[in-house]
């Protein structure tokens, strides 16, 4: 028989105050950004959004719960969106627009612990990096031009996806090993919080080189957790920019392996 096409996860982004042409007044949206999808699907995967099982939720924990999610899919992929909130690495947020969102917190750092005790591989982007960090233990800097006067511009607003900066791979790690002829490429950048203290078994595989900041983070041990800074669901063929084929491929193929021990 043909072997069934893998189930990968996606962990939904929030907005609680939705415009009001969108006919939702007073209601939480949870949604995919269409790219994050549609890089899954372009692999032959399926893309399965995980709605929030929040104390609050409608949804009663004893009727459904993130073991149930987790049982039926292959991996998690952590979309980016809002920063991280302070309280999740205990502090404080600096300035009120970085608060970030504590409930979204919550709810992925609840899936990344499932999907980990069950052995099933996570993919963390942009956000996700930063949260796959967090949820090990480590810490963010809550803004980069605030707290780092060296570094370069790692945002433009009016540019989004279409600002870019170089990376350096670090040889030697996971991420040197699936690009094996590129030492440094150019990515897009739409971040202004990083990671500072390093989560506990996580190793940096690629950083700015102008300045130093962590632009990829995976674990040493035997889960499958890795994150990158950038969106490589919006790198382009033929942009010019790092091809994100092999990211997925090797998260998807760390799905398969797991896949195959459980007989599936």
């Amino acid at each position: 028989m043909p072997e069934r096409r893998l189930r990968i996860g996606l962990s939904a982004r929030l907005l609680y105050d939705p415009p009001p042409e969108l006919g939702f007044p007073g209601k939480t949206l949870q949604y995919l950004e269409q790219s994050i999808a549609h890089w899954v699907l372009s692999h032959d995967a399926l893309a399965y959004m995980i709605p929030t099982l929040g104390e609050q939720a409608e949804v009663s924990r004893r009727a459904v719960s993130a073991r149930d999610f987790v049982d039926t899919l292959d991996g998690l992929i952590l979309q980016g969106g809002a920063d991280v909130s302070p309280e999740s690495y205990g502090a404080a947020a600096e300035r009120p627009d970085w608060a970030g969102d504590r409930v979204r917190d919550l709810y992925e750092i609840e899936l990344i612990r499932e999907f980990m005790m069950q052995g099933k591989p996570v993919l963390g982007v942009c956000r996700g990096c930063q949260l796959i960090n967090v949820a090990m233990g480590g810490t963010l800097c809550q803004d980069i031009a605030a707290h780092i006067p060296n570094a370069i511009a790692h945002r433009n607003e009016a540019l989004y996806d279409a600002h870019r900066h170089s990376i350096r791979i670090l040889p030697g790690s996971g991420l040197a090993a699936i690009y094996p002829a590129q030492e440094e490429a150019l990515v897009n950048s739409i971040h202004h919080q990083c990671v500072d203290k390093l989560g506990s078994d996580l190793v940096v595989e690629a950083i700015s080189p102008q300045d130093g900041i962590v632009e990829a983070i995976r674990h040493v041990g035997r889960y499958y957790l890795a994150g990158v800074q950038w969106h490589p669901e919006f790198h382009v063929p033929g942009g010019g920019l790092l091809d994100s084929g092999p990211i997925v491929e090797e998260f998807l193929v760390a799905a398969r392996a797991r896949l195959q021990e459980q007989g599936g």
